[in-house]
């Protein structure tokens, strides 16, 4: 961790405050200097970048929660604490957490919306049974509690909120008392009112510590997260238009299961950072292309590393048109409060394609076709009823006319060629489904003969058991048998020692008799 925590320093040394953001290589995390205070280390807070500042609040330190809001300028390079005021129009008669300004917290979720960070659910002492909405304002500094209705979610930490236009959605997590969650609920930010999406197909395990992101305004991807004993690596993506659940096949590196990373989307790229399972912490910065699903590995960090750690934070920051990631906090054995950026590499955008899930896998390019078919001919159709209206004189030249028919009959001929190659592309996939279908039979097979081999087994096993029963009762009965032996030779040698005895007092009296009648 040292040599790590060293290369940074040696940077931060000849690193131009002033400049800092074109000094930086492509896709290299470094240590921002700081001058003057730095807030406490932590991890498990919230961050949001607004106006090129990074916002801190809360977190855990050493099993304290803490209730602090603290901004990094990224131009001066500095920190400074928000003094938060209460909310005046907040009803003082009624026990709304607001005395103390902002409540300790830890694993909540922070937005920002308008001019406010919204500060969504999170574990405190305070008890709440159902999820707490706190607000601040970045132009007054006024804290407070918003005031929802609805189907409001039971309280929860470790959960993820994703904001889709002006909707969050709330995803997992877990209770106060540790129940682990996988429900769906949305909060419309311009009514404050809840609501509790019912979806279909299976949904992810319940699960805390994940990771959430939106692609294309449609499709919630979920990543990773542990349970009380398992850490996950696997990617669920539900369909905000259908409420549809699927699991899509990814590509690309192998990513490793963790919980308490930290993620952010940037167009199509969703970048993740961190985690850990108990036991070790992630050190690579993985990149997931959401339109080809395609895991990258952009960096890999050394063992130790401050950003190899769990409960971390990650943001994004535009600075002089360039794009950043900036990381702060996090638990790795040891409590973080630095900043890490990234620069990260222009990317050529261009259209981004139809999301799929596997369910629709099948139809998705003939779909692609289709869009774009009816795409062109809402675009194109009006000209043609222009040209060809009955009863409207046209004063459109027919040369003009025929180099319309021309371009028209040109797009007819490239439409069908894409259908075509859709119709291929289908063709394609459905050999596909057919192979992996045979596949599953092939594999149902194995698993039929496999299971009937673990029959076997266990009728064996249950012939063995009663043998060794049947031995161990023959080793009871032998255990006896020799008791009673040793009786039985215990006895015999009594009787032998007695005889011994005998026949040595009647010897001895024979001789006395003998005597007596020699004298006579």
């Amino acid at each position: 961790m040292n040599s790590c925590v060293m290369g940074a320093e040696e940077i931060k040394k000849d690193m131009d405050i002033t400049s800092w953001p074109s000094d930086l290589a492509y896709e290299q995390w470094v240590a921002l200097p700081v001058s003057g205070a730095r807030p406490s280390a932590r991890y498990k807070h919230a961050a949001a970048v607004a106006d090129e500042k990074l916002y801190i609040t809360g977190g855990s330190r050493n099993g304290r929660y803490l209730s602090d809001i603290q901004a990094f300028d990224l131009r001066s390079l500095t920190w400074s604490s928000l003094k938060l005021e209460i909310d005046p129009s907040a009803d003082k008669s009624e026990d709304s957490g607001l005395q103390e300004v902002l409540p300790g917290i830890s694993d909540h979720s922070m937005i920002k919306w308008e001019n406010k960070l919204l500060l969504l659910g999170g574990h405190s002492k305070k008890s709440s049974d159902a999820m707490i909405v706190h607000f601040i304002n970045l132009e007054t500094h006024v804290c407070g509690v918003m005031e929802t209705s609805g189907k409001i979610p039971v309280a929860r930490g470790g959960h993820s909120v994703t904001l889709v236009g002006s909707k969050l959605i709330v995803f997992g997590g877990e209770d106060r008392s540790r129940k682990l969650l996988n429900d769906v609920h949305v909060l419309d930010i311009q009514t404050m009112t809840w609501s509790v999406v019912e979806t279909t197909q299976t949904p992810p395990a319940p699960r805390f510590d994940h990771s959430a992101a939106v692609h294309s305004e449609r499709y919630l991807l979920i990543f990773g997260g542990c349970s009380h004993s398992i850490f996950f690596n696997d990617l669920h993506v539900l369909d905000l238009h259908t409420m549809e659940w699927s699991q899509p096949q990814v590509q690309g590196d192998l990513v490793s299961p963790r919980a308490g990373h930290a993620g952010i989307s940037i167009d199509e790229m969703w970048y993740i950072v961190g985690g850990g399972d108990n036991n070790n912490g992630c050190p690579e910065t993985l990149a997931l292309n959401m339109s080809k699903l395609v895991w990258s590995t952009l960096t890999t960090l050394k063992e130790r590393h401050p950003l190899a750690s769990e409960g971390l934070s990650i943001c994004s920051a535009i600075i002089d048109g360039g794009k950043y990631l900036v990381a702060f906090g996090g638990y790795n054995g040891k409590y973080n409060n630095e900043v890490f950026v990234m620069k990260l590499k222009p990317r050529d955008l261009s259209h981004p394609k139809i999301f799929q899930s596997p369910a629709a896998a099948a139809a998705a390019a003939s779909v692609t076709a289709a869009y774009a078919l009816a795409k062109s001919e809402k675009l194109d159709f009006p000209q043609i009823i222009d040209l060809n209206f009955n009863g409207v004189e046209n004063n459109v030249p027919k040369k003009d006319i025929n180099l319309e028919i021309n371009a028209i009959k040109e797009e007819k001929v490239v439409l069908e060629s894409s259908i075509d190659e859709a119709r291929a592309e289908n063709s394609r996939l459905r050999e596909k489904i057919d192979e992996l279908k045979s596949n599953h039979t092939e594999l149902s097979k194995e698993l039929q003969s496999v299971q009937s081999q673990l029959i076997s087994e266990r009728s064996r096993c249950f012939k063995l058991e009663a043998q060794i029963a049947e031995l161990q009762k023959m080793l009871e009965s032998l255990e006896s048998i020799e008791n009673e032996l040793q009786i039985l030779r215990r006895q015999k040698s009594a009787l032998e020692q007695e005889m011994e005895v005998s026949s040595t007092q009647q010897q001895g009296s024979g001789g006395v008799w003998r005597w007596i009648a020699g004298g006579t």
